[in-house]
């Protein structure tokens, strides 16, 4: 049974930071890479961050140079460190293995930054 479990989600300020957990169960987490997903109400679901086994790591253009993806191994745990947040980086975020599982979707963690 594949599980992921999002946290670290919040309410911030336009340029603040925030840092979000992605724990995983299962034995797939050694194997595949990890995604870091997020949607914004009407629109569609987007890779934003994704990270290898081996701890190799790729970006979205939009988030490039402001978000760090890493990576636990023995705590099957996956982090997003997100700095000089947007209002447009507003989303509810996911992790999931990439490509993404169809039946491995968790609650996601909801990420609001406004003034």
């Amino acid at each position: 049974q594949v599980q992921f479990v999002e946290s670290g989600g919040g309410s911030v300020q336009p340029g603040g930071s925030l840092r979000l957990s992605c724990a995983a169960s299962g034995s797939i987490f050694s194997i595949f890479a990890i995604g870091w997903y997020r949607q914004a109400p009407g629109k569609q679901r987007e890779l934003v961050a994704r990270i290898t086994p081996g701890g190799s790591a790729n970006y979205g253009d939009s988030v490039k140079g402001r978000f760090t993806i890493s990576r636990l191994n023995a705590k099957n745990t996956v982090y997003l460190q997100m700095n000089s947040l947007k209002p447009e980086d507003t989303a509810v975020y996911y992790c999931n293995i990439d490509p993404p599982g169809r039946d491995y979707w968790g609650q996601g963690t909801q990420v609001t930054v406004s003034s």
